[in-house]
């Protein structure tokens, strides 16, 4: 999810909530407690120089079990950040308190933000050995495909 998206759906929200992959909610006495424009420059196995821009949200729970934070007020913060950091529409990753500082990316259901789960990748599969992958056949089927059965003793 793009940050002009999140604007957009803050819009029409009475409460917000974050919904992790395993369907619980980050409670709801979260505070976003980072708003920021994160930079990765790097090269990848294959030797290609890459850059990355996300925005990024860091969710924490305190035990102030009063604080909801609003729609209106994470609009306030988001635009403030924009403005301040000179932030593009970008990509939006979270980072949330797990067993260790986890990353998640961001989708909307129409009532919840989920937290979706991230994977790493090869970049340069293509040119650092990586062999491609066959698709898996059964050899059942291999069987029904071609005429020659192996007790006909035509192989």
């Amino acid at each position: 999810m793009k940050l002009s998206e999140i604007k957009n759906h803050l819009k029409q929200l009475e409460q917000i909530a974050f919904q992790l992959p395993n369907g619980n909610l980050v409670p709801n006495h979260f505070h976003v407690t980072e708003v920021g424009k994160v930079s990765k420059h790097f090269i990848d196995c294959g030797g290609t120089i890459r850059k990355e821009e996300v925005v990024n949200f860091q969710l924490w729970n305190a035990n102030d079990y009063d604080h909801r934070l609003h729609p209106e007020k994470l609009r306030n913060i988001i635009e403030l950040s924009e403005k301040a950091l000179h932030i593009e529409d970008l990509e939006i990753e979270v980072e949330y308190q797990g067993q260790t500082i986890e990353k998640f990316g961001l989708d909307f259901n129409g009532q919840n933000f989920l937290l979706t789960t991230k994977q790493t990748d090869c970049l340069a599969k293509d040119n650092c050995g990586i062999p491609v992958e066959k698709p898996r056949v059964k050899l059942s089927e291999l069987q029904k495909a071609n005429a020659c059965n192996p007790n006909s003793a035509c192989c």
